[in-house]
């Protein structure tokens, strides 16, 4: 993947309560080519290369999947809430259509 920057991610409380409804906000640096524009200093199609799969999850516990497609726009982000049953690392993990994965993790300690 074309990033200069990892993801960026933010947990609403990294320590929550037992119960606690658990708010995740995360962003990557992505271009999201759709494989549809031209490029206008040589004229050719720019190659398709946008993010096709997204997935969370708590330990080995999956929390969300997204499959986004082309109308995506460029460095997505995306936001899900999930409920504090037990601690665990948070695992974020992006995959595009070139097959370069990156991920991001949290850990997450209910008290």
């Amino acid at each position: 993947m074309s990033m200069k920057q990892p993801p960026r991610v933010w947990v609403s409380n990294e320590n929550p309560q037992a119960g606690d409804i658990l708010r995740v906000r995360a962003q990557i640096e992505h271009p999201m080519e759709t494989g549809l524009r031209t490029d206008p200093a040589t004229g050719q199609i720019r190659p398709r290369h946008i993010l096709n799969h997204f997935e969370a999850k708590l330990d080995e516990a999956l929390l969300f999947v997204w499959d986004p497609g082309t109308s995506i726009a460029q460095n997505p982000y995306i936001e899900f809430t999930f409920k504090a049953r037990r601690s665990g690392r948070l695992q974020l993990l992006w995959r595009d259509d070139q097959g370069a994965t990156l991920s991001a993790t949290k850990t997450i300690t209910v008290r």
